[in-house]
């Protein structure tokens, strides 16, 4: 999944609850460039961000973390 892909989620996810961007900003305490911005697909934006957000609108991600197996390198 992607930034863009992740954007729409959360975008929609905002529409279907009803809320404003400026609303969503304020209650996850990100500011408003950031959410366009996340919304958009644009950016890098941290972790804690995302999950912030994410957690504002009931959504959870899941991540997998790959361990490297130092023998083979």
């Amino acid at each position: 999944m992607n930034t863009k892909e992740i954007g729409t989620i959360i975008k929609e996810r905002r529409k279907h609850l009803g809320v404003n961007q400026q609303t969503l900003a304020d209650l996850a305490s990100v500011g408003l460039n950031t959410l366009v911005a996340i919304e958009r697909g644009e950016g890098n934006p941290q972790l804690s961000t995302l999950l912030t957000i994410l957690d504002t609108l009931g959504l959870t991600i899941d991540i997998n973390l790959k361990t490297l197996d130092y023998e083979t390198v």
